[in-house]
C-alpha cells in the first residue's frame, strides 16, 4: 500500500514548479522544513541563547542549518533543510525543551522564491510593500489578492530574491496572482 503514496507539491505535482514569467523566475521550494516558535512567558533569554536564530521585529536571518523570520512579537518562524530536518518540531524540542511552545508548520504554506533584478515592479502590482526602500533581511505579513501571506526579502533589490509563503491550499490562487501581475509588467 505504501508504494501508491507520493508526495505532492502544495500545486498537486509530483515535482515543484519552477517557471520564468518574463524576467523573473518563479520557483516553488519544497525543501525546506517549517516550525514556528513561541518563547514561554519569562524564557525569552532561554530561546535566544539557542542555537537557533531570533529575528528581530520586521527581520529575517539566514543561518546554516537553521534560518528564522519575525511572525509577531511573540513569534517568529524557522525553517531548515526538509531534508536533514524533516521532523523539524522535534528537533526544535530537543533545543528549546519546555522554553518554548514549538509547531510543525510545514505541510501548512506553499513557499514561493522569485528571482530576478527588478522584481519592485511586480511586488507593487501584489502587495502594500515597498520592497526597494525595504532593507535585505526584511520580514513581514502582508496581503496579496484576498491572500495573508509572509513576505521575506532575501536580497538586494539590484540582484532581486524575494520569497512569499502562503497558505497551502491557496497555492493555485497565489500562483495565479502571481502570474497575472508578473504579466502586466514583464
Amino acid at each position: 500500500m505504501d508504494k501508491l503514496l507520493k508526495p505532492l507539491t502544495a500545486l498537486g505535482a509530483s515535482a515543484p514548479l519552477r517557471k520564468s514569467l518574463g524576467p523573473w523566475e518563479l520557483v516553488e521550494r519544497v525543501d525546506v522544513a517549517l516550525a514556528s516558535v513561541a518563547p514561554r512567558r519569562g524564557r525569552e533569554g532561554e530561546v535566544a541563547r539557542a542555537d537557533v536564530p531570533v529575528p528581530a521585529v520586521a527581520a529575517s536571518v539566514q543561518g546554516d542549518p537553521w534560518s528564522s523570520f519575525w511572525l509577531t512579537p511573540d513569534m517568529f518562524m524557522v525553517e531548515a533543510p526538509f531534508a536533514s530536518h524533516e521532523d523539524i518540531r522535534a528537533h526544535l524540542l530537543g533545543i528549546y525543551g519546555d522554553a518554548a511552545s514549538v509547531t510543525e508548520q510545514t505541510d501548512a504554506w506553499v513557499r514561493f522564491d522569485l528571482l530576478g533584478p527588478g522584481l519592485e515592479r511586480l511586488m507593487a502590482k501584489l502587495c502594500n510593500v515597498d520592497v526597494v526602500a525595504a532593507p535585505e533581511g526584511y520580514a513581514t505579513r502582508t496581503v496579496i489578492e484576498h491572500m495573508g501571506c509572509y513576505l521575506i526579502k532575501r536580497a538586494p533589490s539590484s540582484e532581486g530574491a524575494v520569497t512569499l509563503y502562503g497558505a497551502r491550499s491557496m497555492a493555485g490562487s497565489l500562483l495565479h496572482a502571481i502570474t497575472l501581475a508578473a504579466g502586466t509588467v514583464a
